[in-house]
């Protein structure tokens, strides 16, 4: 029995020497010398010692609190390990640096169940930057100039806005829905209602283009692209003189001869609209005068003193513009028209205008008239003015409109005042 006991001891004195040894001394998976790191016992406040055999020392600031750990020993790491040194002094398995594309692993909590971490995916692409976000939209005033800058409106006509009838083409709204309006319209970033802070707007109507040739060349070259002109439709080679505008930008509109109130001592032409004929005779009227050229964006009276003073047979005529998708544009010659009645009810595109320009022909009288349309746009935030394609007409309003930049005014078209001002 005591041999026995004897070898029972010399077995367990072997056991507890080989872990003793073992875990000193690990081994390797591949059977090669094994470094041996050695930890002298941290101080009450050691912390984690840098990796790469860098080594903390009493005056370095520490990660935790970046102040100087006062008393700490000096620790060497080798390189290839890392360190940590948790609060209590007990040192931690050293752990190997993550590779080249893996994801770091924090070290677990002395105090919590270690539990396996699931792998983590390898990456197979580099990671994108996120996307800028857009720029917010600048502040500030908006360059009341850049109205002016040059802009190529589509040739005409649009097949799908042409309906073929016995006096020629006429405008329609296409099968998708598009307007004569839209589509011919002048583009403006201020058709829109008006808000606080956007510089006032002027429109600017051009009458009796395509009377003469000298002056319907004058216009289109002299004016600013952003006013609009209105053909007479009694002018030779519209169509020519149309296309000659739009592509210089400017948007057109057709004149419409109305019965004036002292009819026939003054006569319009022989397809004017008369109070005495009935509907369905002005309606052809209408139509003829429509089809005289195409790629305008609404319609505008000449004269009209009696017509649109007579509600009865105006109606039918507005009714007529809004089916074939254009505006209209009063140009406020009648005191008593009932335009702006009808075009409420119908919910046309209407608008009237607010000066006449040059109904005193001196210069002096035409600057009172646009001081006027300049205080009525400040006010009101839109305003249009209309006058007639006489010469000093045309000068006197191309160096207007150069200087409506630098007051804060935005010379727009007709077609985008209309708009504006039916929204707000």
């Amino acid at each position: 029995m005591k041999a026995l006991a004897v070898t029972a001891s010399i077995l367990l004195a072997v056991l507890v020497l080989g872990i003793g040894w073992l875990a000193v001394f690990p081994g390797s998976d591949v059977g090669e010398p094994v470094s041996v790191l050695q930890i002298q016992p941290p101080g009450p406040d050691a912390s984690v010692a840098p990796a790469g055999g860098g080594q903390m020392s009493d005056t370095a600031p520490r990660p935790d609190t970046g102040s100087p750990a006062a008393g700490d020993e000096n620790y060497t790491v080798p390189p290839g390990f890392v360190l940590s040194l948790p609060p209590g002094g007990a040192p931690s398995v050293p752990q190997l640096p993550p590779e080249a594309g893996e994801m770091p692993q924090a070290l677990p909590q002395a105090d919590q169940p270690q539990t396996p971490a699931p792998p983590m995916p390898q990456p197979h692409a580099a990671l994108q930057a996120p996307a800028a976000s857009p720029a917010p939209a600048p502040e500030g005033p908006v360059d009341a100039g850049a109205e002016t800058g040059s802009i190529t409106l589509p040739q005409v006509p649009m097949p799908e806005l042409v309906e073929e009838s016995q006096y020629g083409p006429l405008p329609k709204v296409s099968p998708d829905g598009k307007r004569p309006l839209e589509a011919y319209a002048r583009p403006s970033r201020y058709a829109e209602k008006t808000v606080a802070g956007a510089p006032a707007r002027v429109a600017v109507l051009i009458n009796g283009m395509g009377s003469t040739d000298s002056a319907t060349a004058d216009a289109i070259k002299g004016l600013p692209a952003p006013i609009s002109l209105a053909y007479s439709a009694y002018g030779r080679n519209l169509q020519d003189w149309v296309t000659k505008a739009r592509s210089a930008g400017h948007e057109v509109l057709l004149q419409v001869p109305l019965e004036p109130a002292n009819y026939p001592e003054t006569d319009p032409g022989p397809h004017t609209l008369l109070t005495t004929l009935p509907p369905e005779e002005n309606m052809k009227r209408l139509q003829w005068l429509m089809s005289r050229f195409t790629g305008y964006v609404g319609v505008t009276n000449q004269m009209g003193a009696k017509f649109e003073a007579a509600r009865d047979a105006f109606l039918p005529v507005l009714e007529e513009i809004k089916a074939r998708g254009l505006l209209y544009v009063d140009d406020g010659s009648v005191q008593q028209s009932t335009a702006g009645q009808i075009a409420g009810v119908l919910g046309l595109d209407y608008s009237v205008v607010n000066v006449q320009i040059d109904g005193g022909q001196s210069p002096a009288e035409i600057a009172r008239a646009l001081g006027q349309l300049e205080a009525l746009a400040k006010e009101r935030g839109c305003a249009i003015g209309v006058a007639s394609a006489r010469p000093a007409t045309i000068k006197q309003l191309a160096e207007w409109a150069g200087k409506l930049a630098g007051k804060g005014i935005v010379l727009v078209p007709v077609s985008a005042a209309v708009r504006s001002q039916r929204q707000s």
